[in-house]
């Protein structure tokens, strides 16, 4: 979803996704209407401590809306620390930070890649809960620094209070073997250490996949909740998605786009003036679901199935390819590693990216080509480094 910057912090962006938008006061309603009970679940947690003044707090209910309120943005500034603190050894390892994004489940900070040195992945994912549980810990020298007084001081101590509770449980909660959570990426870490970094990676996510099964059971029958359920479900999914694209980067290690693109000496252009239903007979002959549109020479855009689709049947010979196709061209450099060209296509959201040389069209790339090379070299294939001898596509354009 969209998501606004609302400032930086050591140079990073600190945005905020329009899910948290929605939840931040759902939070802030629930810790106010049930001040009480989270004042009371804290003074059994803290016990035998100053304890935090019910009373004083569940009088006034305007006082318990504030005061939820104060506890739900301290709860997720707490999160931007914690991601700072992954942020910051990354950042130290050299890996840029492209932003902290606050959302539904918490937060995330960006990497711009992921460290495949065990210890540095260790580092990066223990250093959040380091930072939380620090957190914690001076929360609560506050709050038993501060004596008991009126209605103020009680909230006062009550946030001290909840905010060292739940920054060490935020902590804890991180821990666990749900990968891709900071757990999940510590038990990846140290089983990379004696394993290739994509077997590592496929142990953890199993490992996660079970966690966030089991989470989701303990949150539909023990009690847990919807929102667990959600959190499993997100859990489950990160772990199969990170755990493919492992594979994937592995798969393709070494391997450029001018090892699987379709070269141009096999290349199917389109001119600007083509007709919609040449277009569309074309694509049903020759199999292919996209092309590069070139005039004089040299590409001014792309069009592709839907684009022809958006045309009326009736109206097709009437409509030329320049009328429907994209401008927006994506291009990528035949040097460019395979995966970095499929991240490419994924942020840019097309299927297929232009190859350009020196400023000439040498080549097209498709989320197929990618797909077919990726199937051969998982099948104990191999692709022709580009160093070797030309040699022909791996797969179709569509």
């Amino acid at each position: 979803m969209r998501s606004f910057r609302i400032g930086r912090l050591f140079g990073i962006p600190i945005e905020l996704d329009l899910t948290f938008l929605l939840i931040l006061p759902l939070f802030a309603y629930l810790i106010g209407t049930t001040l009480g009970e989270y004042a009371s679940l804290i003074n059994e947690v803290l016990a035998p401590t100053n304890l935090v003044e019910v009373s004083a707090l569940t009088g006034d209910s305007t006082v318990a809306l504030v005061v939820g309120l104060l506890a739900a943005v301290g709860l997720f500034v707490g999160v931007i620390i914690h991601e700072l603190g992954h942020s910051l050894v990354a950042m130290r390892y050299g890996f840029p930070i492209s932003s902290i994004k606050l959302w539904l489940f918490g937060g995330v900070a960006q990497l711009s890649e992921m460290p495949e040195d065990w210890k540095q992945e260790f580092n990066i994912a223990v250093a959040g809960p380091i930072v939380s549980v620090l957190l914690g810990v001076v929360s609560y020298v506050a709050f038993t620094a501060v004596q008991p007084g009126g209605t103020a001081i009680a909230a006062v101590r009550f946030l001290l209070a909840y905010l060292a509770v739940v920054n060490v449980a935020l902590a804890i909660f991180n821990m666990l073997p749900g990968f891709p959570m900071d757990g999940g990426r510590v038990l990846r870490a140290l089983l990379a250490r004696n394993r290739p970094y994509a077997q590592a990676t496929q142990i953890a996510a199993e490992v996660g996949k079970l966690f966030a099964i089991g989470l989701g059971l303990f949150g539909l029958f023990g009690g847990g909740g919807l929102f667990l359920v959600a959190i499993a479900f997100f859990i489950y999914i990160g772990a199969s998605s990170e755990a493919q694209r492992t594979v994937m980067a592995a798969a393709f290690d070494g391997v450029t786009v001018r090892d699987i693109m379709t070269p141009d000496d096999d290349l199917k252009t389109v001119t600007p003036d083509t007709s919609v239903a040449d277009l569309l007979g074309r694509m049903f002959t020759e199999r292919h679901t996209g092309y590069p549109v070139v005039e004089n020479g040299r590409p001014v855009g792309v069009v592709t199935l839907s684009d022809a689709q958006s045309v009326k049947e009736v109206e097709r010979d009437a409509y030329q390819v320049e009328e429907v196709m994209s401008r927006d061209i994506e291009s990528v450099d035949p040097e460019t590693g395979a995966m970095d060209a499929l991240e490419q296509m994924q942020a840019a959201g097309v299927g297929r990216l232009l190859v350009m040389e020196d400023d000439e069209l040498v080549g097209l790339l498709s989320r197929t080509d990618l797909m077919t090379a990726l199937d051969i070299i998982k099948q104990g294939g191999a692709v022709s480094r580009s160093t070797d001898s030309p040699r022909p596509a791996l797969g179709r354009t569509n």
